[in-house]
């Protein structure tokens, strides 16, 4: 029996599912649309297995935006990324779900004007930690930073 969560839609669900679906859309070289048409009809939300917790429902309309988005704006948000990086890094360099994390962040840094930098930030280091230990998330809080005192320098 699937279980399934109650209550107002999880926007940090939204994102962490957002990472997911750029990294499948890099991975498999499948289209956007598919993946997220994907993720809506079977993914979002749903336990992996009969013993996982029960996942909080993603806000859908976030996710989709999340995802078309970045996706739409890969390269403007790329040379914005590759530019911050310390000069002994490049962007082929970093691991697929680490880029993934950085692109969906700074398209939310660029384009959600209502949603407070620090949430922002808090909300992907969050992501990164839900895959790595503290060397990648200081990794992507160093970039994140440099990244939010360029788009939003206020």
């Amino acid at each position: 029996m699937t279980k399934t969560s109650r209550g107002k839609p999880s926007r940090s669900v939204a994102r962490l599912n957002a990472v997911q679906a750029l990294f499948q859309i890099e991975q498999s070289g499948d289209s956007v649309n598919s993946v997220v048409i994907q993720f809506l009809e079977h993914r979002l939300g749903r336990a992996t297995d009969d013993d996982a917790p029960i996942l909080k429902q993603p806000d859908t309309t976030l996710f989709s935006t999340l995802v078309q988005g970045t996706v739409g704006d890969l390269l403007q948000i790329d040379e914005l990324i590759a530019g911050y990086l310390d000069k002994s890094w490049s962007m082929e360099r970093i691991q697929l779900v680490l880029k993934s994390i950085l692109r969906v962040a700074t398209w939310e840094l660029l384009h959600a004007k209502d949603t407070p930098t620090p949430v922002i930030l808090n909300e992907y280091l969050d992501v990164t930690r839900a895959f790595y230990d503290d060397k990648e998330v200081g990794f992507v809080n160093g970039v994140l930073d440099k990244l939010a005192r360029h788009i939003r320098p206020q």
